[in-house]
């Protein structure tokens, strides 16, 4: 039987950064009976939106959390030339439609782009409002022609963002990573918040078994 993931995360959610191992290892392992959606939940969106520097103060802690739960690693760039330096704009909706414009062409891979966005911001580096790094990345994880960045500028695939933002709120589902899986027409909550890859499993072949 094929189950439908659903993975509700956000490119700027550094917990989601810390989680992407533990959620590529469980897709993989389940390749065969999962098809897979990733949803952005537009965690950094209206009057929430600023530099980083508002909100620096909570991050130089929380990442050293991330990274001693989950077993990842915050880069320098990240972390002296975004979270010191302090001016960068911090907004969910430019990754958000980047992805929108990726699994138009791309839904096998999405989850690839999801998790290579993380690492560009949280590793490397990149604004999150940089969309020549999010063309980019686009191009590593398998599009091919020039016309990314033109498709980005496309309020069609903003509307479709601004659409998943709205579904996560709707569905109640207010931190992230949240993952649910869609058994036939029901929706099964498997994990809210970075779970270990044993909670993964466990969770999973519990709801299989309903």
């Amino acid at each position: 039987m094929k189950y439908k993931l659903i993975y509700v995360y956000d490119a700027l959610c550094g917990w989601c950064y810390g989680f992407s191992p533990n959620i590529q290892a469980f897709v993989a392992a389940h390749a065969e009976e999962l098809e897979v959606e990733v949803l952005s939940g537009g965690m950094i969106t209206g009057d929430r939106i600023g530099p980083i520097g508002e909100v620096a103060g909570y991050i130089k802690w929380a990442y050293k959390e991330v990274e001693q739960k989950m077993g990842v690693t915050f880069g320098q760039a990240f972390l002296e030339n975004v979270l010191e330096e302090g001016s960068a704009v911090f907004t969910s909706v430019p990754a958000a439609i980047a992805m929108c414009v990726f699994k138009s062409k791309f839904p096998e891979h999405q989850l690839e782009y999801a998790t290579r966005i993380q690492k560009g911001i949280y590793y490397e580096g990149i604004a999150p409002k940089d969309h020549n790094a999010y063309t980019k990345m686009a191009a590593e994880s398998g599009w091919q022609g020039g016309d990314f960045l033109e498709l980005m500028e496309k309020t069609d695939y903003k509307t479709q963002a601004m659409k998943e933002f709205d579904w996560a709120k709707e569905a109640g589902i207010s931190g992230f990573p949240t993952l649910i899986l869609q058994k036939e027409e029901t929706l099964y909550a498997i994990a809210r918040g970075a779970v270990s890859l044993d909670y993964l499993e466990q969770s999973y072949e519990r709801i299989k078994q309903l």
